[in-house]
């Protein structure tokens, strides 16, 4: 089976690049799961853009701050230079985003934003009804219920991908593979990513020799519900503080003041280091207040936050809701260019979550991931166009490694509580070579490849975070009590 171009991944980066790729061209998208196990599809709060040529500049300086100094100017301008032309780009194609009684687009604020521009769907189901537009405007292929267990590269090209298919390996060739396979939750006890966001793809760049970078800026989201049983968390999102709700102590103090005068809306490391901190400190649960939302704005505003509340027994916007701090994104990923481009190895591209661009530094400003994963995913598609396929044909032989042990899910299981334990909100040395300590050991025991590669990312990342040793954004490493 030969392609022109293969995307790992269906979620918004990788529906988009297919979006702009012809007709003609022979491509398929491959998919983990059900097309909506995406982290696209749990997306609430909504899509930055810059509004207008005035604000262009504003909205590069408000990312350059959220970043805290590392983030690549020159990736954030493309960023911030291209989303309006995107945003009118789904438009036109049909996108109907939130818009008031008089037909203007609504936009909202968040957290370190100087101004109202962000643009939401379906009140609080941004993610879920771009991605569903997105599916429906496909036109290519999809594998679905397959994974990709391995990259065909040989002298620093790619020549496709090994997909596990119905418990069977194959390969599946390719003029260029696009990777948009999403984040890392899974590596988490607590997450709000979708259950099958397992950092597959950065395990197996590692194998390869493909160069990660900022793995250590992991994202915990402030305000998350995390008293269900299920490995995904329920996400509350940021637009709630935006437009009035307020994080409060059990006494109904509202305590974030006490670290950034923003309060609330402080940017979401300072916010979610600072919940962390004062409930060590004090012992007490912290909550998230509606009291400042009319009820009907509240559900049509809302919609599915509402009805998730009311469902785990929340009579909301009257009664608080207890919070948490929970793993969201990955800021670090596969080392790319503007283009999304991997340096090391031709014809390989990397877009969305999965890639570092740069564009995010030490902390991603909220909502900027959906564009981010749509600017660079059309680039990825455009640098893709120019390129002139002169590669020869190469036959490459399926492996036959052992995926998973019986014994796996116990010790996936065990790296998540090593990983919240040692390598979330709060870190220290010790506990960060106490995590590398336990991840090298596991890595030398039979297990199954799939397991390997949370190992091998999850490892990658507590590296990152002991060579950091400073704190910067979402890398916060506190000193040991005996240093």
């Amino acid at each position: 089976m030969k392609y022109d171009v293969v995307i790992v991944g269906a979620g918004v980066a990788g529906l988009y690049a297919a979006m702009h790729l012809p007709k003609e061209k022979k491509v398929l998208i491959i998919n983990k799961r059900e097309t909506f196990k995406c982290n696209s599809f749990y997306a609430q709060g909504g899509i930055a853009l810059a509004t207008d040529e005035s604000d262009i500049p504003l909205h590069i300086q408000d990312t350059l701050e959220a970043g805290a100094g590392l983030c690549d100017e020159n990736a954030v301008r493309v960023l911030s230079e291209n989303s309006k032309a995107i945003i009118d780009d789904l438009i036109s194609r049909g996108f109907e985003f939130d818009r008031d009684k008089d037909g203007k687009l609504l936009y909202t604020k968040e957290a370190a934003h100087s101004k109202e521009r962000i643009l939401h769907a379906g009140g609080d189901a941004t993610g879920r009804y771009m991605h569903y537009f997105l599916l429906q405007q496909n036109t290519h292929p999809m594998l679905t219920d397959a994974r990709v267990v391995d990259l065909l590269i040989q002298d620093g090209v790619c020549y496709g991908v090994t997909v596990l298919d119905h418990r069977e390996c194959r390969n599946i060739y390719a003029d260029n593979v696009i990777i948009a396979s999403g984040g890392v939750g899974s590596l988490y006890e607590y997450h709000t990513n979708a259950p099958c966001i397992s950092a597959d793809m950065q395990g197996l760049c590692v194998m390869k020799g493909i160069e990660l970078s900022d793995m250590e800026m992991m994202q915990f989201h402030p305000t998350v519900y995390v008293d269900n049983n299920s490995a995904q968390k329920l996400l509350l999102t940021e637009a709630l503080r935006g437009e009035g709700a307020t994080v409060e102590d059990e006494k109904g103090r509202r305590f974030l003041f006490d670290y950034d005068q923003r309060g609330e809306l402080a940017s979401r490391d300072i916010v979610s280091q600072a919940i962390y901190d004062y409930s060590k400190k004090t012992g007490m649960h912290i909550y998230l207040s509606f009291a400042n939302f009319d009820h009907i704005y509240f559900t049509k505003r809302f919609p599915n936050i509402y009805k998730n509340l009311q469902e785990l027994g929340f009579d909301v916007p009257k009664q608080r809701v207890p919070i948490s701090p929970a793993f969201h994104y990955a800021i670090g990923g596969i080392k790319t260019d503007i283009n999304g481009a991997i340096d090391s190895v031709k014809n390989l591209y990397a877009v969305g979550e999965v890639a570092s661009t740069k564009v995010h530094g030490a902390n991603r400003l909220a909502s900027n991931s959906l564009l981010e994963g749509l600017v660079f995913g059309k680039r990825a598609v455009e640098d893709i166009l120019k390129q002139k396929t002169l590669k020869k044909e190469i036959s490459f032989e399926v492996g036959d490694e052992v995926m998973s042990y019986k014994d796996d899910k116990a010790k996936k299981n065990l790296l998540r509580q090593i990983m919240w334990k040692n390598v979330s909100i709060v870190r220290t040395k010790d506990g960060l070579n106490s995590a590398l300590e336990q991840i090298n050991a596991l890595l030398k025991e039979k297990i199954g490849k799939l397991l390997k590669f949370r190992l091998l990312t999850a490892r990658e990342i507590v590296q990152a975070a002991l060579a950091r040793d400073t704190s910067i954004g979402v890398h916060f490493i506190k000193k040991d009590d005996n240093d």
